[in-house]
C-alpha cells in the first residue's frame, strides 16, 4: 500500500504538507504561505525531492495535513480538520444529498446536505471546494518545476528524467480528476495552471463549465504517452486506464456539462479499459472493501489509507466509524468492523434497500436491520434507517486493521465494474453495442449472486431505468449517486423523491439549480472574477 518507498512518502508528509512549493494560488482564500523556510532549490534538487512532492500531491486525497489527525487545524483553514479530508467530504456530497445516505449530527451545515437547503456560506460547501481546488494548486506547484528546462538546469537527466516526466503525467492526471471534480460539482469555478501568477495582484479567472470539460479532456489524452501501461505502475499511482476511466466518466456526463452528448466516446475509453486485460472482477464483492483490498485486479484508482501511515478521520475511517452505533449491543458489535467503537452516524433510506428484492441472494444487499427501522422518523437519531453493511477494518480473511481507529481500507475511486455499467449505458443511449452491453451486465450481476448466473438478465430486462438501479446496486457509498441521478434527470424536481428530499419527510420537489453548489460567497468576496451559480 505504499506510492513510493516509505522513507520518500514519510519525507513527502512530514516536509511538504504546508508548502506552496511555487504553487499557483486558485483562489484568494487558498492562497498560503510557506510554514518551512525551504526553497524550491532545496525541495527539488534530486529525483528524490521530486518524488517526495508527488507523493504528497498523491496523498492530498487521503490526509488533511502534514502533522497528523488531531493537530489544531489542517491544509483547509475555516473547517474541523477531521472533516476536511477530500473524500470524506466529495462523499458527502455526492452520498448524503441523496437517497442512499442520511446522516444523526447536527454539525452546522451537515443537515443541509439531505434536506438540499445548503446556502453559499455553508462551511462544507465551502470546505469541499477549498480541498479540490488546494489539491490543483499542489499539482500546479509541482507541475511548474517539473519542465524539461528545470530539469535540466537541476541536472536530472537519463532515467532520473524519464521517471521525473513520468511523474509529471500522473500529477496532471490529479489535477484532471480534481478539476473533474470541481466540473461536476460547482460547474463554473477560478482557474489556473502551472502557467500562472503565483501569488499575484490579479486574482484567478473564472472558466465555464463547456470550457473546463474540453480542458479536462485535453489534458487526459495528452498524457496518455507519458502514463504507465494499464496494471503496470505501483498501487495507488495512477496509469493508462486510471485516465482512460475519467474520461469514459466525463464522456457519459457531457450532455450535463456541454449540452452534447458523447456516449460513443464513453463507450471507446470505456472498452479500452476492459480490452486492456489488465483489470478483473474480484471474485467476492465484499472484499472489494477490506483492508487488504490494495491486492485487486478491479480497482483501477484507489484512495490509499493505511491506519499507521495516513491517519485521518475523513476517508474510510469516516465511511467506516460512521456507520456503527455508537454503543456495542447484540446488534452492534465493533470488533465485527475491526474498530473500537462506532460514530452512530450514517445510514440509508429505505429506497436503496428496496433496491434489492432478494437480499439473501444478492451479495451486495447486506444491511443491519436489527434496532433499527427501515423508515426514518428523524434523521438525527441513529437507529432510524437500516445500515448498508460495506466497508470494514477487517481483511478477507477477517484479520483486524492495524489500528483500531485508523482504517487499512483503500477507498476505491475508480473500478471494473463501473467501467462495465458505464458501457452498457452509452450503448443503451445510442454509443455501443447492446449485446456487449448485456454481457457486461450480466459479468457484474454474476460476482453479486455469488458466481452464479441466478441473477442474470435478458436483453429485454436491460433498460436505462434497470442501468440506474444497477448502479445504485453496485456502487452505492462509493460517490457516485449524485451524479448519476442529475444524469437521470432525478436529482433536483419531483421525478424521484426519496425520504426527507428536500427536509419533507415524504420527499418534495427541490429546484433545478439545486444540481450545482454555489461558488462560496467568501470566494466571491475576494475575487471579482467569479459569478455566482444561478440560483443563488
Amino acid at each position: 500500500m505504499k506510492l513510493f518507498n516509505s522513507s520518500r512518502h514519510t519525507l513527502a508528509l512530514a516536509l511538504v504538507s504546508s508548502v506552496l512549493v511555487a504553487a499557483s494560488s486558485c483562489t484568494k482564500d487558498l492562497d498560503r504561505v510557506p510554514t518551512y523556510d525551504l526553497s524550491t532549490e532545496t525541495i527539488y534538487k534530486d529525483l528524490a525531492g521530486y518524488q517526495a512532492v508527488a507523493a504528497k500531491v498523491y496523498s492530498g486525497f487521503a490526509v488533511t495535513g502534514g502533522q497528523g489527525p488531531d493537530a489544531t487545524t489542517g491544509d483547509i483553514q475555516g473547517i474541523d480538520q477531521g472533516t476536511s479530508d477530500y473524500i470524506r467530504q466529495l462523499w458527502s456530497a455526492q452520498e448524503l444529498t441523496t437517497d442512499e445516505a442520511v446522516i444523526a449530527w447536527n454539525d452546522p451545515g451537515v443537515q443541509d446536505f439531505h434536506n438540499m437547503n445548503w446556502t453559499t456560506s455553508g462551511v462544507f460547501v465551502r470546505g469541499l471546494y477549498s480541498r479540490i481546488l488546494y489539491e490543483v494548486t499542489l499539482c500546479n506547484g509541482f507541475l511548474s518545476e517539473a519542465t524539461d528546462a528545470k530539469l535540466a538546469d537541476r541536472n536530472i537527466t537519463g532515467n532520473d528524467a524519464t521517471t521525473a516526466r513520468a511523474l509529471r503525467a500522473e500529477v496532471r492526471f490529479l489535477r484532471a480528476l480534481s478539476y473533474y471534480h470541481a466540473l461536476d460539482l460547482y460547474g463554473n469555478p477560478p482557474f489556473a495552471t502551472e502557467n500562472d501568477e503565483i501569488g499575484g495582484t490579479t486574482p484567478p479567472k473564472q472558466i465555464s463549465r463547456a470550457d473546463l470539460f474540453k480542458y479536462i479532456e485535453q489534458e487526459l489524452i495528452a498524457i496518455d504517452a507519458d502514463l504507465v501501461a494499464p496494471g503496470q505502475n505501483v498501487y495507488g499511482r495512477a496509469d493508462k486506464a486510471a485516465a482512460w476511466t475519467l474520461l469514459a466518466k466525463l464522456y457519459l456526463n457531457a450532455q450535463v456539462y456541454t449540452g452534447t452528448a458523447r456516449y460513443a466516446d464513453c463507450a471507446t475509453y470505456a472498452k479500452k479499459v476492459i480490452d486492456s486485460g489488465a483489470y478483473s472482477l474480484t471474485t467476492r464483492y465484499a472484499n472489494l472493501f477490506r483492508t487488504d483490498n490494495n491486492t485487486s485486479r478491479e480497482i483501477i484508482f484507489p484512495i490509499v489509507y493505511d491506519g499507521k501511515r495516513t491517519q485521518t478521520y475523513g476517508g474510510t475511517t469516516f465511511i467506516t466509524h460512521a456507520a456503527i452505533a455508537g454503543t456495542a449491543d447484540a446488534n452492534w458489535n465493533p470488533a465485527r468492523y475491526g474498530v473500537g467503537g462506532g460514530w452512530g452516524g450514517i445510514r440509508t433510506t429505505a429506497n436503496l434497500y428496496q433496491q434489492f428484492p432478494d437480499t439473501a441472494a444478492d451479495s451486495r444487499g447486506k444491511f443491519v436491520t436489527g434496532g433499527q427501522t427501515r423508515d426514518i422518523v428523524l434523521q438525527t437519531d441513529f437507529k432510524y434507517g437500516y445500515v448498508p453493511i460495506k466497508f470494514k477494518n477487517i481483511s478477507s480473511t477477517g484479520v483486524a486493521g492495524t489500528d483500531p481507529t485508523f482504517v487499512d481500507t483503500d477507498f476505491p475511486m475508480f473500478r471494473l465494474a463501473d467501467v462495465y455499467l458505464m458501457y452498457a449505458e452509452a450503448a443503451l443511449r445510442g454509443g455501443g453495442d447492446q449485446g456487449l452491453a448485456l454481457t457486461y451486465v450480466n459479468r457484474v450481476r454474476t460476482r453479486a449472486f455469488n458466481n452464479t448466473a441466478a441473477g442474470n438478465i435478458t436483453a429485454t430486462n436491460l433498460t436505462l431505468d434497470f442501468l440506474l438501479n444497477e448502479r445504485s446496486r453496485e456502487l452505492f457509498w462509493e460517490a457516485t449517486r449524485r451524479t448519476d441521478l442529475i444524469r437521470y434527470g432525478r436529482f433536483t424536481g419531483s421525478t424521484y423523491l426519496w425520504p426527507w428530499k428536500g427536509g419533507v419527510a415524504a420527499g418534495t420537489s427541490v429546484p433545478e439549480f439545486r444540481n450545482l453548489f454555489p461558488i462560496p460567497s467568501a470566494d466571491l468576496s475576494v475575487n471579482r472574477n467569479l459569478v455566482q451559480n444561478a440560483g443563488y
